[in-house]
C-alpha cells in the first residue's frame, strides 16, 4: 500500500500510474452533497481526459437530463452554449446531485477542451441511471415523430400503458402484482423498434435507443420494487452497467470511461455486507465483465464536516453537520493515520490487516439524519478489496447547489438515495 499526501493535481501521479491502460476508472463519493469529493474528482478526471485519452464521463444521473449537458459540452447543434444552463434545467429531486457549481465548472472546462478537438474526438457526458421514465418516453415520442413515424405507434402504446399511473409510477409496480397491468410487452416492442433505428448510427438514434432502454429498465425496476428485497437495487445497477457497455461500444474499441457515482455503487459489493443481502453493483459487474486489470475503483471518505441533503424524500435541500465518524470505523482509523488530504493506492503485496479486515464505512445518501449515526449510515467493508485506491478528506464542506426547479421524481430504494 502506498500513502501519498494530496495538495495539488500533480499529486495524483501515483494513481495515474496505477490506472495505466485500464479501460474503466470509477470515482466514488461517500455522499452526494460534499464539495471536496466533487472537486477532487474533477481534478483527477481532467487529467484522465487531457493526459490519458479517456473518451467520456458517465454519471449516476438520468439519461435525458445528462444528454442536455452532453450536447452542450460537445457543442452539438441545438445544445446550450453554457453547460450550466443545461444543469439548471434538471428538475428531478435531488437536483443538487448534479446541478451544482462544482459540476458546472467541470463541464465548462470540458466544453472548452472539446472545442479544440474535431467532432469525432470530443469527450461526452452521459447519465447511467434507470429513472426518468416519463422524460425518456417523451424523448422517444419526439424523436420517432420526426425521424420514424412508422415506429411511433409502438411508443404510443407503451405511453398509454403507463399513463394511468401518472407521476405515481411506483403504483404501476403494485398494480402489476394483482391485476393484468404489466406494460412489459409494449416496452419490449418499443425497445426492438428503437434498436433497429440505432443501426442508422446517428447520435440521435443512439440516444433514442438508450431512452427506450431506460423505459425497459424502469418497467422492471418498479415491478421489482414492490416485492422488497435486493431485486430493484440489482435491476438499477445492472441497467447502469449495461448502459456503460453500450457507451463503450458506441465510442469504439479504444474507448475509455470515467464513471462518477456513490461509493455504494462503485465499490465492489462482494467486499461488503451487500453481498450477503444478495445485492450487486456496477463496480462488481465491471470487474466481472472487463477483468480486474482493466478496472480501477476509487473510493472517497471523510471524518467530519458538512453536507447537503434532505431530511426526507423530496424535502428541501439543507446544509447538515456530519458528526465525527463512529468509533472503530474506517474513517476513525484514517483520521488518526493520515494528513488532512491523502491518497491510498492499494496493491496485492503490502496489505496490512486493517485493509483486509471488515470495518464500518460511512455512506451518506440524499436523505440523511446525522442523529442516526449510532445505528445506521455505515456499510461493513473490507476496504482493500472494495477499492483499488482511496481518497481521504479529513474535514469536508457542503456542495454548492445551482438554482433549480425541483419535482419529486420517482422513489429510490435502499440504501436510500445512493
Amino acid at each position: 500500500m502506498q500513502v501519498h499526501r494530496l495538495g495539488a493535481p500533480d499529486d495524483f501521479d501515483p494513481l495515474l500510474e496505477r490506472i495505466g491502460s485500464a479501460r474503466v476508472v470509477m470515482l466514488g463519493e461517500a455522499s452526494h452533497g460534499t464539495y471536496d469529493y466533487y472537486r477532487l474528482r474533477e481534478q483527477l478526471t481532467r487529467r484522465l481526459i487531457a493526459e490519458c485519452g479517456f473518451s467520456f464521463v458517465a454519471v449516476e444521473g438520468d439519461w435525458p437530463d445528462c444528454d442536455l449537458v452532453h450536447r452542450s459540452v460537445v457543442a452539438a447543434p441545438g445544445g446550450d452554449d453554457d453547460p450550466q444552463r443545461a444543469l439548471e434545467r434538471f428538475e428531478r429531486w435531488p437536483t443538487w446531485m448534479w446541478a451544482n457549481a462544482e459540476v458546472a465548472r467541470f463541464c465548462r472546462w470540458l466544453r472548452a477542451c472539446n472545442l479544440d478537438r474535431p467532432d469525432g474526438q470530443r469527450v461526452g457526458f452521459h447519465g447511467l441511471d434507470v429513472y426518468s421514465l416519463w422524460d425518456s418516453m417523451q424523448a422517444i415520442l419526439d424523436y420517432l415523430g420526426e425521424e420514424d413515424p412508422a415506429s411511433l405507434e409502438a411508443a404510443q402504446e407503451a405511453y398509454r400503458c403507463f399513463e394511468p399511473y401518472g407521476t405515481r409510477i411506483e403504483e404501476y409496480g403494485l398494480a402489476s402484482r394483482f391485476v393484468s397491468a404489466r406494460c412489459e410487452a409494449e416496452v419490449v416492442r418499443l425497445l426492438a423498434r428503437t434498436r433497429e433505428r440505432a443501426a442508422a448510427d446517428g447520435a440521435d438514434a443512439f440516444s433514442a435507443w438508450q431512452n427506450a432502454a431506460v423505459v425497459a429498465g424502469a418497467e422492471k425496476y418498479y415491478r421489482a420494487m414492490v416485492g422488497g428485497g435486493p431485486q430493484s437495487w440489482n435491476v438499477r445497477d445492472s441497467h447502469m452497467a449495461d448502459t456503460l457497455d453500450r457507451l463503450l461500444d458506441r465510442y469504439g474499441p479504444q474507448a475509455r470511461a470515467v464513471v462518477w457515482a456513490h461509493n455504494t455503487h462503485i465499490g465492489d459489493a462482494r467486499a461488503t455486507d451487500m453481498a450477503q443481502g444478495g445485492m450487486i453493483n456496477i463496480g462488481q459487474l465491471a470487474r466481472e465483465r472487463y477483468g480486474a486489470d482493466d478496472v480501477v475503483l476509487v473510493g472517497f471518505g471523510s471524518y467530519q464536516g458538512s453536507v447537503v441533503a434532505g431530511t426526507r424524500w423530496g424535502a428541501p435541500a439543507e446544509v447538515m453537520t456530519v458528526p465525527v465518524a463512529r468509533a472503530g470505523s474506517v474513517e476513525e482509523r484514517l483520521h488518526h493515520m493520515l494528513p488532512e488530504r491523502a491518497m491510498l493506492v492499494f496493491d496485492s503485496v503490502d496489505r496490512p490487516d486493517w485493509l483486509v479486515d471488515e470495518a464500518d464505512h460511512r455512506a451518506i445518501g440524499v436523505v440523511y439524519d446525522p442523529s442516526f449515526e449510532a445505528w445506521g449510515n455505515y456499510v461493513p467493508t473490507r476496504l482493500g478489496d472494495r477499492y483499488d485506491a482511496f481518497i481521504w478528506c479529513d474535514h469536508t464542506t457542503a456542495v454548492h447547489p445551482l438554482p433549480a426547479s425541483t419535482a419529486p421524481g420517482e422513489l429510490e430504494t435502499y440504501p436510500s438515495g445512493v
